[in-house]
């Protein structure tokens, strides 16, 4: 009998493996590394997250739960959403899902068609660009630089979506009040569908956070996705909330339910404690952020690259060029070789990255000023 080769379904080959991945694996093989190549909290999940897990697991919380999630956590995402981000919104119009990736995935499925364009900037969080190919749309990146410009410039009938990361990984930068005006302005005058990512929201340094959703005729054309991963340093409990008015919020119901049926039950109720009680944790969490960023800037400034203060987010996105060249691959490898200190090349973020290194300041402050003595003997 004739046999072919077994293969997986073609669109598979859209996606792609994170580099970012394949350096920590690298990393990790390696002795007496100073590693700024993660994107992880550096502190623990607090405890009384971790109690209220628990709680819920010794009151037997551990049954199905609703698919959109548990009412109590429902009741208290739309109380902060109206108190923290001006958003107005129904339980019926919040979901609770698997962290802000899985959110993100979700909203793209649920709005993209193929032969769609999707407008993002660049450099952008990698797996965004997978994501809109795998949905069959067409990535059209926007530089930072030209962020208000760039968009007029490059829409076209086939635009459809418009995905908004602030506060921004890699860059760290937050967009004003102003910039966001001008942003949703602009997508109501093409009549567009908005992805607002705010995976960030809670780390402002400088300025103040503004949710898109909240500004006049936005709600009802705004997907937004938040995650407790960077808040409440829950990066592995896997949860967070999509919220969104119809018809967006059908869609995006039928396709978590298809996708994971509903988050952890007891997981939720830890979400719920989070939420209801973590303002002193947050306070506490920026303070320390602000500590190490500012370390990391002034070195790096004082090393020869040109890094300005990010302004939100834990990451640092310095131009390189005038000390390592304009490879940011081999720059990378001529830090690690001379210092030790692991990063990310700038291009894995989209060739508006080449050039630059992105490293995080969230890690232990004794791991900050290694790097700090490091790069003073570079």
């Amino acid at each position: 009998m004739l046999t072919t080769a077994l293969t997986t379904a073609e669109r598979i080959a859209l996606l792609g493996f994170s580099d970012i991945v394949k350096i920590r694996n690298r990393v990790l093989q390696m002795r007496d590394v100073i590693r700024l190549e993660g994107g992880e909290p550096f502190m623990g999940t607090p405890d009384f997250v971790k109690q209220a897990m628990k709680d819920a697991l010794d009151a037997g919380q551990t049954r199905y739960a609703p698919s959109s999630g548990i009412p109590q956590l429902l009741d208290a995402i739309r109380d902060k959403l109206a108190a923290q981000n001006r958003i107005e919104a129904t339980t019926d119009q919040i979901i609770v899902v698997s962290g802000g990736a899985h959110g993100l995935f979700c909203a793209f499925q649920t709005t993209v068609n193929p032969g769609d364009e999707v407008l993002f900037f660049s450099p952008y969080w990698t797996p965004i660009r997978d994501q809109v190919r795998y949905c069959g749309g067409v990535p059209v990146l926007v530089p930072w630089e030209e962020r208000l410009t760039g968009l007029q410039a490059r829409v076209t009938d086939r635009t459809r979506v418009l995905y908004v990361n602030s506060p921004s990984n890699p860059t760290g930068i937050v967009l004003t009040r102003d910039e966001l005006a001008s942003i949703a302005r602009f997508a109501v005058e093409h009549n567009l569908i908005v992805i607002a990512d705010e995976a960030y929201e809670d780390l402002i340094y400088d300025g103040e956070h503004v949710s898109l959703a909240s500004l006049p005729g936005m709600f009802e054309r705004t997907i937004t996705v938040y995650t407790l991963s960077k808040s409440f340093a829950m990066t592995g409990w896997r949860i967070g909330y999509v919220v969104a008015g119809e018809p967006f919020m059908g869609a995006l119901r039928k396709i978590v339910l298809n996708s994971i049926n509903g988050v952890s039950t007891p997981t939720q109720f830890a979400a719920l404690a989070a939420i209801r009680h973590g303002v002193d944790h947050l306070a506490e969490m920026r303070d320390e952020y602000r500590r190490r960023r500012d370390l990391m800037v002034a070195a790096l400034n004082d090393a020869g690259f040109v890094v300005p203060s990010p302004a939100g987010a834990f990451y640092l996105f310095p131009d390189v060029r005038a000390r390592l060249g304009n490879d940011s691959w081999r720059a990378m490898e001529q830090l690690l070789e001379r210092t030790l200190i692991a990063s990310v090349p700038g291009v894995v973020f989209g060739a508006e990255g080449e050039g630059h290194l992105r490293m995080s300041f969230s890690t232990s402050i004794e791991t900050i000023e290694r790097a700090v003595e490091a790069l003073h003997k570079l």
